[in-house]
């Protein structure tokens, strides 16, 4: 697990952790809290296993027992692939390119191709 997931892990367990059970719309409005820090390190795991470990998008939604049209938008919301994505969802070529980002241990760079030997001018 890298920091970020670690990070949003540790808010999901203090969130489960302070649910407030005195009343049932004190637990209601703990318990979203919680979902919603347990969801949001959700997205985060999914993203990793699919950049770093080359799961597909369909192998990462049998195992979260989601749709699989739902995997893209929850990509978009993650640390590791938000960068990726466009109009909110992340593509097959956003997760090609954050793959090779992550094998390289840095994003792509533009470099401008020179025209040496090139003298047809």
């Amino acid at each position: 697990m890298n920091d970020e997931l670690t990070h949003r892990y540790d808010e999901a367990v203090t969130a489960l952790a302070e649910v407030d059970l005195t009343s049932s719309t004190a637990a209601v409005t703990s318990l979203t809290r919680a979902r919603d820090a347990v969801q949001s390190a959700l997205d985060e795991a999914m993203a990793q296993a699919v950049t770093r470990e080359g799961a597909s998008l369909r192998q990462v939604a049998a195992l979260a027992g989601i749709a699989p049209n739902s995997v893209s938008p929850r990509l978009a919301r993650s640390a590791a692939l938000s960068a990726y994505s466009r109009d909110g969802r992340v593509d097959a070529q956003g997760i090609a390119l954050a793959r090779a980002d992550h094998q390289q241990d840095a994003p792509m760079r533009f470099v401008r191709r020179t025209s040496k030997g090139n003298n047809r001018d």
